[in-house]
């Protein structure tokens, strides 16, 4: 074969291949869809959760799975800024069961000249366990759904720290469902009372929350741009935070979250920022 012929022929075939060779966004999807949900049993959704309102491990857990959270918040109030923090960890003991424990601290700053006893005292917040089943799993509705339990053991602030050492306590029953519409349109629902009771009185309050969400995760990866819709019923006043966010990965098993607090109908509060890094450990 002279080098004519074979210029010929690779002037037909350079097309093909270059065709071949390109895989298109939807089966990037199709791709990274199969290797969440069918690398392993039991079945598995693909879903994009909410950053702020964080769910007890993915739906759908299977054994094995754990992660580790830091979040750093920022709320501008009317007479102080609150700095939030957190430190969580939470894991998957078996397939579909997921359980968290979190540390929450609260720091504020006043503003505008007003003075520090006009403010809240620092604290660390809270003990929270929580625990998460998985109950419905279907990949061919792409649909996921979980009952939960949240208990929140009230801590005194470091102003009256350990007198008492536990002031209150909050009960948190949760029910989750969530949706993948075609390869990238994810929404979830997350809803639930809290009940918070004051041991010194022994009075109890009750709030509800609707926090529903809606992403749109980029093919191919695990990076998502979306916004959650945050809504609480209290005692008939009814507030709604919007917080448009996106998640990005940084590394293999490394996510950090970027989320943004657009108060709709809160009085006393402003903007607020929030930021969550999530740590994935034998991410495979």
């Amino acid at each position: 074969m002279n080098i004519k012929k074979i210029l010929v022929l690779i002037t037909v075939l350079a097309p093909s291949l270059y065709a071949f060779g390109q895989i298109t966004n939807a089966e990037k999807d199709s791709l990274y869809i199969q290797q969440i949900e069918d690398q392993k049993e039991p079945d598995k959704v693909l879903h994009a959760e909410p950053l702020f309102i964080d769910l007890i491990r993915d739906l759908g857990a299977r054994k094995g799975e754990k992660e580790w959270n830091i979040g750093l918040g920022l709320t501008d109030n009317l007479r102080f800024d609150s700095y939030e923090s957190l430190i969580e960890y939470e894991w998957a003991p078996i397939d579909r069961l997921g359980l968290e424990v979190e540390l929450p601290f609260t720091f504020y700053l006043p503003v505008d000249g007003a003075s520090s006893d006009s403010i809240p005292s620092n604290q660390l917040n809270s003990i929270k366990i929580a625990a998460q089943w998985s109950f419905f799993v279907s990949e061919q509705l792409a649909t996921s759904m979980a009952i939960g339990y949240i208990n929140e053991f009230e801590l005194s602030n470091f102003s009256n720290f350990g007198n008492p050492f536990i002031k209150g306590n909050v009960y948190n029953p949760f029910f989750v469902v969530a949706k993948r519409w075609g390869n990238n349109v994810h929404s979830l629902i997350y809803t639930g009372p809290k009940i918070e009771q004051e041991f010194g009185s022994n009075k109890f309050h009750t709030t509800y929350d609707v926090n529903t969400s809606f992403h749109y995760m980029i093919s191919g990866t695990r990076n998502f741009i979306g916004m959650e819709f945050n809504k609480t019923v209290d005692q008939g006043n009814f507030d709604l935070t919007m917080r448009p966010q996106m998640r990005l990965g940084i590394a293999e098993n490394l996510l950090i979250g970027i989320v943004a607090g657009i108060p709709v109908s809160r009085k006393n509060e402003r903007l607020s920022s929030f930021v969550r890094l999530i740590w994935e450990p034998g991410h495979p």
